[in-house]
């Protein structure tokens, strides 16, 4: 019987996205926040493809815990971190502190219907407006999400450690600090569908 992946991540994984649900396609089936069902009346603009911060990704599993197309799937492929980190420019504060981040992350698996396989954030290239200077703390936010997944023995696809080795051209336009060229989202896409299949196999 073929196995459905449920997607909940940033930005990348929309990117990636595009060529994990095609390499994914002959073996399993795909879907992502967003996707084949949005869910406009949840609260937090938790509709859309982005997961946003923790609190706006549990926010939206609670909202769609009785949904069909999300109970009905497998393994929940998930990933939250970077906009945790997010610099608010009125307070100077990050958005989600990290022992918010670690309690959201424990309500989100003490909740979910289906075993989580989680992604790690990737790194970041440079400083951007509201992104600047936050590669200290994604790594601080990684760490944290590592210990918690060790804990509860969720299996880990180290996304951050396998784009460093990628090299430095890598990001969108040569510009972007944070999103990824074609190139380099074909490659995290096949290194994640491996990753993945290995699960159902």
């Amino acid at each position: 019987m073929r196995k459905k992946f449920f997607v909940i991540g940033d930005s990348i994984s929309w990117y990636y996205g595009q060529y994990l649900s095609k390499m994914l396609a002959p073996f399993a089936d795909y879907d992502r926040k967003g996707g084949s069902k949005k869910m406009t009346e949840l609260a937090d603009m938790t509709d859309g493809v982005n997961g946003g911060h923790s609190g706006m990704v549990l926010i939206y599993v609670k909202g769609v815990l009785n949904e069909t197309f999300f109970k009905n799937s497998d393994y929940l492929v998930l990933n939250c971190g970077i906009h945790d980190t997010k610099i608010m420019p009125e307070t100077g504060k990050i958005q989600i502190d990290l022992e918010t981040y670690r309690k959201n992350l424990e309500s989100i698996i003490s909740i979910a219907p289906m075993p989580i396989i989680w992604v790690t954030t990737t790194p970041f290239n440079l400083p951007c407006g509201d992104f600047a200077g936050r590669q200290q703390n994604i790594d601080l936010y990684n760490k944290a999400a590592l210990e918690i997944m060790a804990k509860h023995k969720i299996p880990v696809i180290d996304l951050d450690n396998f784009t460093r080795t990628l090299g430095t051209d890598i990001y969108l336009n040569g510009t972007d600090p944070c999103h990824f060229n074609n190139a380099a989202q074909a490659l995290q896409a096949a290194f994640i569908c491996g990753q993945l299949l290995s699960f159902i196999r």
